[in-house]
């Protein structure tokens, strides 16, 4: 229930990588996950899709010094720089890597296959050209983290007022599963990364678990149609600041090493 971007894996584990931080198998086997296999396509001087160790190392010899994270969606191009055709795929797929030292971006291309309880994911990671300039609306760490503390008291405000259902049994123990993730010092983000980007990413987690209880948990008092509106129309914001403070998280290694 906890969003972790497949982009935000591989920007991770790819920013460990170029760092020396991490042997090139390990980076691979920790973004591809629970997948089946991810590959990449569309690689400078690669015939066809290769490997992701193959890949990480191409994007390196590329010139490629980190990747950052992108998750747009309409009307608001999160991370994103261009051109146009790179945008609409990434906006596609609500996520995206961009190359830093490079050109280049990354966009997921996700295959499910077999049945219920069984499903295999497959990622094919297109490498397209990107414009360099820098990308649309990232706040700094700092900024993240405020704009996070204001948003998770208007959540829980918003929520109370539009009596939606984000407590009760369900909720709490979607939380205590969170918190119980936690304290167990989950992999959040890979080695390299500072202190304050772990507490960001995980407190931007726990607000978009509020944000989706809120949507997948019933509709609580909020029955009639302009209730649900209304809900929906408190509760972007609230997104918003989440998605921003997940992309800037994500993108902290690149950020810090630029300094």
């Amino acid at each position: 229930m906890l969003f972790e971007p497949r982009s935000g894996r591989l920007a991770a584990w790819g920013n460990a990588l170029l760092a020396g931080l991490v042997s090139p198998d390990e980076a691979a086997l920790s973004i591809v996950g629970e997948n089946a296999v991810h590959r990449v396509a569309g690689l400078p001087g690669e015939a066809g899709p290769v490997g992701l160790t193959l890949a990480l190392g191409r994007l390196r010899a590329l010139g490629v010094t980190g990747l950052r994270v992108a998750l747009p969606v309409a009307g608001h191009p999160l991370g994103l720089s261009g051109p146009p055709e790179f945008n609409a795929r990434a906006l596609e797929a609500e996520e995206a890597v961009v190359c830093a030292g490079a050109a280049l971006g990354l966009v997921p291309e996700v295959t499910e296959a077999g049945p219920a309880g069984d499903v295999h994911v497959s990622v094919v990671w297109h490498c397209l050209p990107v414009r360099e300039a820098p990308p649309a609306d990232v706040p700094s760490l700092g900024e993240a983290e405020r704009e996070l503390a204001e948003a998770l008291r208007e959540a829980t405000v918003v929520l109370t007022r539009l009596d939606v259902a984000a407590s009760g049994p369900v909720a709490e123990a979607a939380l205590s599963a969170y918190r119980a993730r936690a304290e167990a010092g989950r992999d959040v983000l890979a080695p390299g990364y500072p202190a304050r980007a772990v507490r960001v990413l995980a407190l931007a987690q726990r607000v978009d678990l509020m944000v989706s209880l809120a949507y997948e948990r019933g509709h609580g008092g909020a029955v009639a149609a302009s209730e649900m509106a209304a809900r929906a129309e408190a509760l972007r914001p609230v997104e918003r600041v989440a998605r921003r403070a997940l992309v800037a998280a994500y993108n902290a290694a690149v950020e810090e090493a630029g300094r």
